[in-house]
């Protein structure tokens, strides 16, 4: 675990870099924050503005979560808003949603998004799709959330990344920050919005730090959904990600930049809606571009990225086909040489850039 949080912090120093530049002017003043905290803080927050939210879930009241996300607001809030549940995700999801037509602003944590299947009933057919069925009558302001993707050792059953399958209907709107500052404004956005949200955290990144400004700490900080963020500029490829795979993709531009290649990295941080504008953008700045992704391949959100450029004005502005960097289309293996060959490497992601420019 700590040789993963060093790997991946040259992409927290970049956006780091980043922000100072963008602040110098006003002399901020930056803490470090790791993503935990970050979405526990836009929790607190959010429960002490509006008291018609709450939080259910398996283990997060008495235990502070099985992460340690909401480390510390049972004792704050008490037992009518942080609730501890049994472990029936049908039957808590179902209690969550209800309690949203209601007009209670439920937050239903997963332990994992992998045990999501066993409420997806609930999330699509009850949350998604009421709005419209209701002919805009009746609102649901839940949030689903909890760690999604694979983390380490945790094999196939526990190592999915819901992005695609969540992002496919309809209804939702579907999140997936990188970091402490794309965690805290997009977690009180999701609470305040009126729609079901699907909020899709990463285990492996609950513990990185991340350099927060004064502006990100303020407690009406949000970050609008649907816009996605260029963490990079550059002027050769365009790379397009979302979730951890961001810092790969940062790490990756570092290296680049070495041998004379600019990558432009685009933080999607919204899956749906999809910021199509500012990928065309970029491309049309670059005229080359690569997906980065966790999950699958086949129907993934690479595929979908991929498609929209091709549909749109900016395919005419490609100088080669763009390429996807994803996971194996396999279950994810238990053996950690086989993990690792089973998702994206930094590696993977340089040579998916110099095959694109011809290197």
């Amino acid at each position: 675990m700590a040789s993963l949080r060093c790997f991946l912090r040259s992409g927290k120093n970049a956006v780091s870099l980043v922000l100072r530049r963008e602040f110098s002017k006003s002399s901020p003043v930056s803490v470090q924050v790791n993503v935990r905290d970050a979405l526990n803080q836009a929790l607190d927050e959010e429960l002490e503005r509006d008291e018609r939210v709450f939080l259910l879930g398996e283990e997060v009241a008495q235990y502070d979560g099985a992460y340690k996300v909401s480390r510390g607001l049972w004792k704050k809030y008490g037992d009518k808003r942080i609730i501890d549940t049994p472990i029936t995700e049908m039957g808590f999801a179902g209690i969550a949603v209800g309690a949203a037509f209601a007009g209670l602003r439920p937050i239903c944590e997963f332990m994992t998004w992998n045990f999501s299947m066993q409420a997806i009933d609930q999330v699509i057919n009850s949350a998604a799709k009421t709005y419209y069925m209701s002919a805009g009558q009746q609102a649901v302001p839940i949030v689903f959330r909890g760690p999604n993707g694979s983390s380490a050792g945790v094999a196939a059953q526990h190592s999915q990344c819901f992005a695609a399958w969540y992002g496919h209907c309809p209804g939702l709107k579907v999140l997936s920050p990188w970091n402490s500052e794309d965690a805290r404004g997009l977690l009180k956005a999701a609470i305040r919005d009126d729609n079901p949200v699907v909020f899709l955290e990463n285990e492996l990144m609950y513990g990185v730090p991340f350099e927060l400004s004064e502006e990100v700490l303020h407690k009406d900080f949000v970050i609008p959904i649907g816009k996605a963020k260029v963490e990079r500029q550059g002027t050769h490829i365009t790379l397009v990600s979302h979730s951890r795979c961001v810092g790969f993709c940062l790490d990756a531009a570092a290296v680049l930049a070495k041998e004379g290649i600019e990558c432009e990295v685009v933080n999607l941080r919204t899956i749906r809606p999809l910021d199509v504008e500012t990928i065309e953008a970029s491309v049309m700045k670059t005229g080359h571009m690569v997906t980065v992704e966790g999950g699958w391949p086949q129907y993934g959100v690479g595929a979908e990225i991929c498609a929209r450029i091709m549909e749109g004005p900016a395919f005419n502005y490609l100088d080669a086909p763009a390429v996807r960097v994803t996971g194996v289309d396999i279950p994810m293996p238990y053996a950690k040489i086989l993990e690792d060959h089973s998702v994206p490497q930094i590696k993977d992601v340089i040579f998916s850039v110099k095959k694109v420019l011809n290197m």
